[in-house]
């Protein structure tokens, strides 16, 4: 019995490790510390990007332009950008990123720079 039990539990260990071990995608690249001023730096009409949460990288299907404004998809729900969201100026990580914040249980965008689709 005991030999049974630590397989179920070996089992259950391996079933579950993946889960704990996965995370978002981090919109700071640790591999190019030498953009981490630069991202410090990011703010839109609403402050600051950066405020010790990190931005998430958003696919090219999660994000696009409708009536004249970008939406992004965050946590599977599709927010509309505001103006004031988004970060003017030139995008040197190349890939789209939003830092979110929540309101009610729903994703808002605080920051949004558009990357390079494709």
């Amino acid at each position: 019995m005991n030999n049974r039990l630590w397989r179920v539990t070996l089992i259950l260990i391996i079933a579950i490790l993946p889960i704990y071990t996965m995370g978002d995608a981090h919109g700071h690249d640790h591999q190019r510390p030498e953009l981490n001023g630069w991202y410090a730096s990011l703010h839109s009409g609403k402050g600051p990007c950066c405020d010790g949460t990190d931005a998430k990288r958003v696919d090219d299907a999660d994000w696009d332009t409708k009536d004249d404004h970008y939406r992004v998809r965050i946590d599977g729900e599709w927010v509309d950008v505001p103006k004031e969201a988004v970060v003017d100026g030139p995008n040197r990580a190349g890939r789209t990123m939003v830092w979110p914040y929540y309101l009610d249980g729903h994703p808002k965008a605080r920051c949004f720079m558009p990357g390079s689709m494709g």
